[in-house]
């Protein structure tokens, strides 16, 4: 869950490189291997949330199940219901860990212009060049489309529990 982004950066650039195991793709330096670097970033942070309820919460679900006669489906099926909140917060916690991602995809994109340049390597390049205002008006973009983001999810969630009981 720890790891630093420009390590995961490094090594889906080590796998992507023309030398590299996975160079015949060519895709380095494209926004597939932004994604890749991304999905490597995201996915043990989401498993390990999972994972960790899963394993608390499994063994009262398994019992509550039997108890009232459901098969091998239906427990699984009951037991992702139960744990839709914390897929909701694990897609979250991941997507902020996504959208405030500088390291991984500055490696393997470039940061090239009009390609594969998001608003944060982007920001991260006009400070270095002390164009500090232009920096600071894509900085608040980018808080206003995760706030955004993030409000119409809650909202989404909000009314399929209200609806639940019904």
């Amino acid at each position: 869950m720890g790891m630093p982004p420009v390590v995961a950066g490094l090594i889906v650039y080590l796998l992507l490189m023309r030398q590299g195991p996975l160079g015949f793709l060519g895709i380095l330096f494209t926004i597939r291997a932004m994604v890749i670097a991304q999905v490597v970033l995201i996915t043990p942070i989401i498993t390990s949330m999972i994972y960790t309820y899963a394993v608390r919460c499994a063994p009262a679900i398994r019992m509550f199940s039997r108890t009232m006669g459901a098969n091998r489906f239906q427990t699984q099926l009951l037991f992702v219901k139960e744990m839709k909140n914390e897929f909701y917060f694990a897609v979250i916690t991941a997507f902020s860990r996504a959208i405030s991602e500088v390291g991984a995809v500055m490696i393997v994109g470039g940061n090239i212009q009009n390609m594969t340049r998001t608003m944060t390597t982007a920001i991260a390049m006009l400070r270095q060049m002390g164009d500090f205002s232009q920096g600071i008006t894509l900085g608040i973009l980018l808080l206003i489309i995760a706030f955004v983001l993030q409000t119409l999810s809650d909202f989404l969630r909000k009314n399929e529990i209200i609806e639940e009981n019904f």
